[in-house]
């Protein structure tokens, strides 16, 4: 009866330590996610310096180099992704082995570049911390086939305390209910309805018929990109100054409905966090103005 007793205890006091220790570590994991977000938010500021104030764009140009192909410190490369161009400039790579061809299989070992709350999201493409492209750099070519549709972008039209930079990311399933997302792909597997899908482009809270979407093959509501609430119904959040906020979509300016999908547009929908300005603007237009 004793032994029954003392196991009773023990069962009693797990119970009570076992909620406690899982918060403590999810508190672990936020601050671990805004330490790495903050030395990202660093090494931006490092890369506007070193390329006479222009802001990283969220990729390369294609027509930037011949064939889309840089070397950034480790080879030569197709179009290095944001958090690439930022871990050159504190000589950490995400990618150890580049190749000169499109290839979005491969998968990031460096930690400083992953989320904890989501370690095994660690696919080059389905990227866990999504960058503000639209605003800040968005090399994706214009309809016309004429120019990018908002690169370069100089910091000095920035407002950097008060202009995102990158966040906690859930990629395209951000515009499906939750109860339609499907799994995460490691594989970079191309699934507008999967968590994380194309991760590393986070687009603004509000959107018009006009503007770009993070997978430009998908330009419908349904596959926005938007933010991911993994710490504990939050994101974690760094500016364009380096300074990192926890924060929930709708202090973001994002929409979000009772199912958990985030419409495009909507009342309360402001992208003043991301133009950049300060200001709600709308995000540059595919097409230039005047159709060039």
């Amino acid at each position: 009866m004793e032994v029954l007793v003392v196991i009773g205890i023990i069962g009693v006091l797990l119970s009570i330590l076992m909620p406690v220790l899982s918060k403590v570590r999810q508190q672990a994991y936020t601050a671990q996610c805004a330490s790495n977000l903050h030395t990202l938010g660093q090494a931006w500021q490092m890369y506007v310096n070193a390329n006479r104030g222009t802001c990283p764009p969220g990729r390369l140009p294609t027509a930037g180099a011949p064939g889309g192909v840089y070397d950034i410190g480790q080879g030569n490369e197709y179009r290095p992704r944001w958090y690439e161009l930022l871990g050159e400039q504190l000589k950490q790579y995400p990618n150890q082995n580049p190749r000169a061809q499109q290839d979005d299989s491969w998968q990031i070992h460096n930690r400083l570049f992953l989320c904890p709350a989501v370690p095994d999201w660690n696919n080059s493409r389905n990227y866990p911390y999504g960058y503000n492209y639209q605003f800040l750099g968005n090399a994706h070519p214009r309809s016309s086939g004429h120019g990018s549709v908002n690169y370069p972008v100089k910091i000095s039209r920035i407002r950097a305390g008060n202009t995102v930079m990158a966040a906690d990311s859930i990629g395209t399933a951000a515009g499906k209910p939750k109860s339609q997302r499907s799994g995460y792909y490691a594989d970079g597997s191309h699934d507008p309805a999967a968590q994380c899908n194309k991760g590393w482009c986070l687009d603004p809270p509000r959107l018009t018929g006009t503007s770009d979407y993070a997978d430009a093959q998908h330009r419908d509501p349904a596959d926005r990109a938007g933010p991911d609430t993994r710490h504990q119904g939050k994101c974690n959040v760094i500016f364009c100054d380096g300074h990192v906020e926890l924060m929930a979509p709708g202090e973001m300016g994002y929409i979000v409905n009772p199912d958990g999908s985030m419409p495009v547009s909507g009342p309360g929908a402001s992208n003043v966090m991301f133009s950049g300005l300060g200001a709600d603007t709308d995000p540059p237009p595919i097409q230039a103005p005047g159709g060039s």
